[in-house]
C-alpha cells in the first residue's frame, strides 16, 4: 500500500473504520507470529495455549503478555524474529537504558516507511506546504533510535513532498546554529526535529548566535518524552511559531517499535481543553498528577490496548511483538469514544476545531494516552515527586539563567532525615547568586504547594524540612548533565 493511499485513508475514513481494522490486524498477526516466529510459539506452549484457539478479538485479549523479562530477553535474538533468522538487511537501534541494561532492536525498512507516512502528514498540514522546507535534526545521531531514523523518515517522504532538504547536525550546537543562520533563511519554512528540553535550548539560545528565529516560518518536531502545555506555550511564544496545533508534534516512540503514536492537531486541543477542566481531565486521564501525552495512532501499523492502567503494544517489526507491556501507563480510546466523552462535558468538538482554526485537520483514528512510568518520579517521606512539575516551575518568569534541566534525588542527611536534592543546570557563562537562588525555590515550592496536595500537607507539617535543597552546575556537567545523551530526570 502506497503511502499516499494511507494519507488518504487517514484523512477520509471515519472511527468505525479504524475499530474495525484494528481487531483484524491484531488477530491477524498474532496467528502469523504463533506460526512463524520461534521464541513466540515457545512462550505460548510454555503458557499451555493453543493458537488455532484464538480467532476472535475476546479471545486475543486473554493472551498472556509479552515483557522484556519474560519474553525479550528469555530468548535469543535470532528466534524473537521473523523465521527465526537474522539473515535480511537489518539497522540496530539500542534502548536509552533508563531502566536497566539496554536491549538491542533490529528494524527493516518497514519502521522507516511508517515514520515516513507521520513526516509527509505533519510537513503538508503547514500553510507553507509546497514550499521549500529545511529538515534539521537534532536528535543523537548515534545509536539510538531518534537521528537516523528520523533522517530516513524525510527521505522518503520527500519521494511524494519533493520540497525537504535535510541536514543532520545531531546534537552539535555549532553546527545546528550554523544552519540555523547560514542555511535556514534560504527556506521558507524549517522544521527543528529533537529531544524538548534540547530544542528549548536551541530557541534560547538563538538570540545569542544572531539568530532570529521568528523569520524563519520555524515549526517542532518532538520525540522521548511528554512535556506539558505551558512548556509547548513557551516555545511557541519564543520561537515565533504560528500554531501550536499545526506547527507542533510530539512523537510516541520507541526503540522497540519506531514512531508508534503522534500528536495530531485534534489530538492536542483535546489535551488543552482538558488542561482547563479539571473534570474533563479526570475522565479522560483519570485523576493522576501527572500530564498525559494524548496521541493518535494508525491501527494498520500498531495496536494499542491497555490493561490495569498499563498500555500493551501489538505491532510488525523484525521482532514482531504482541501483546507487549512496554512499560508505560495510559489507556485508549475510538475517536468516538472520546468525541463522545467531551460531549458529556458540554464540548463539541468539531465546534472548538473550527474555532482553533483546525477543522480541516480532525482525522478519526483511535487514541491512546500515556504517561510515565511509577520509576520515573521520586519520593519524599512516602509521596511521589514528579519531574513535570519541576519542569513546569523552571518556565516561570524570571528563571532565564537555567537550561531547564534538572535530576531529581532523595537522600538522607547526617540525622537520616530525608530530604529532596534538585541538582539544575545552569546557561552557558551564568553563574547563580544567593538572589537568584531564592527565586528559584520560591518558584518549585509554589509550584508544588499548588500542583501536588500530598506535598501541600507535607509541607503543613514539616515547614521547611520539606523544602528541596537546590545545587547547580555548570552547562553539560557529566556528573548528572552529560551532552548527548536522554536526561536523567530521576536518579534512584
Amino acid at each position: 500500500m502506497e503511502s499516499k493511499h494511507i494519507v488518504k485513508l487517514i484523512r477520509t475514513k471515519k472511527s468505525s473504520f479504524w475499530l474495525q481494522k484494528s481487531a483484524e490486524q491484531k488477530v491477524k498477526l498474532f496467528r502469523q507470529v504463533a506460526s512463524q516466529v520461534p521464541a513466540y510459539h515457545d512462550f505460548l506452549k510454555r503458557n499451555k495455549i493453543n493458537a488455532l484457539k484464538v480467532n476472535t478479538l475476546e479471545e486475543f485479549k486473554q493472551l498472556p503478555q509479552t515483557d522484556k523479562k519474560n519474553y525479550l530477553r528469555k530468548y535469543p535474538l535470532p528466534n524473537l524474529c521473523w523465521e527465526g533468522t537474522l539473515e535480511k538487511p537489518i539497522v540496530f537501534t539500542a534502548t536509552s537504558g533508563s531502566t536497566g541494561e539496554p536491549f538491542y532492536f533490529p528494524r527493516e525498512s518497514k519502521l522507516d516507511w511508517e515514520y515516513s507516512v507521520l513526516a509527509e502528514l505533519f510537513a503538508s498540514q503547514s500553510s507553507n506546504k509546497k514550499s521549500p522546507t529545511l529538515v534539521i535534526v537534532c536528535f543523537g545521531m548515534g545509536v539510538w533510535i531518534g537521528g537516523v531514523f528520523t533522517y530516513q523518515a524525510f527521505e522518503l517522504a520527500n519521494h511524494n513532498l519533493k520540497n525537504i532538504s535535510i541536514i543532520t547536525p545531531g546534537i552539535n550546537k555549532k553546527e545546528i546554529f550554523n544552519a540555523l543562520r547560514l542555511l535556514a533563511p534560504q527556506y521558507e519554512q524549517v522544521i527543528l526535529a529533537g529531544y524538548p528540553p534540547f530544542i528549548k535550548d536551541i530557541i534560547d539560545e538563538a538570540e545569542g548566535n544572531d539568530i532570529n528565529l521568528k523569520k524563519l516560518g520555524l515549526r517542532l518536531l518532538f520525540a522521548a518524552e511528554t512535556f506539558t502545555e505551558a512548556f509547548r506555550d513557551y516555545l511557541v511564544k519564543n520561537g515565533g511559531i504560528k500554531s501550536p496545533y499545526l506547527d507542533t508534534l510530539n512523537i510516541y516512540g520507541s526503540a522497540d517499535l519506531g514512531a508508534m503514536a503522534y500528536e495530531t492537531p485534534v489530538s492536542i486541543l483535546i489535551r488543552r481543553l482538558a488542561m482547563k477542566n479539571q473534570q474533563l481531565f479526570e475522565s479522560i486521564f483519570s485523576p493522576i498528577a501527572k500530564t498525559p501525552t494524548l496521541a493518535q495512532y494508525n491501527p494498520l501499523f500498531i495496536n494499542f490496548e491497555s490493561e490495569n492502567g498499563e498500555i500493551l503494544v501489538t505491532a510488525n517489526n523484525t521482532v514482531p511483538l504482541i501483546r507487549y507491556a512496554i512499560g508505560d501507563s495510559g489507556g485508549t480510546f475510538t475517536f468516538n469514544e472520546m468525541y463522545h466523552q467531551l460531549k458529556l462535558h458540554g464540548i463539541d468538538l468539531r465546534h472548538e476545531a473550527q474555532k482553533a482554526g483546525i477543522g480541516k485537520y480532525i482525522y478519526e483514528l483511535p487514541f491512546v494516552f500515556v504517561y510515565e512510568r511509577k520509576d520515573f518520579s521520586t519520593t519524599l517521606y512516602g509521596l511521589q515527586v514528579y519531574p513535570e512539575h519541576i519542569r513546569e516551575a523552571l518556565l516561570g518568569s524570571g528563571i532565564d539563567y537555567l537550561t531547564g534541566r534538572f535530576t531529581l534525588i532523595t537522600k538522607f542527611n547526617k540525622k537520616q532525615n530525608q530530604f529532596l536534592e534538585i541538582d539544575l543546570e545552569l546557561k552557558q557563562n551564568k553563574k547563580i547568586t544567593p538572589r537568584l537562588k531564592k527565586r528559584v525555590l520560591d518558584q518549585i515550592t509554589t509550584t508544588l504547594l499548588l500542583k501536588n496536595s500530598e506535598f501541600r500537607e507535607l509541607h503543613r507539617h514539616l515547614g521547611k524540612r520539606a523544602l528541596p535543597k537546590l545545587v547547580f552546575w555548570t552547562t553539560g556537567h557529566p556528573l548528572h548533565f552529560a551532552p548527548g545523551i536522554k536526561q536523567k530526570w530521576v536518579k534512584k
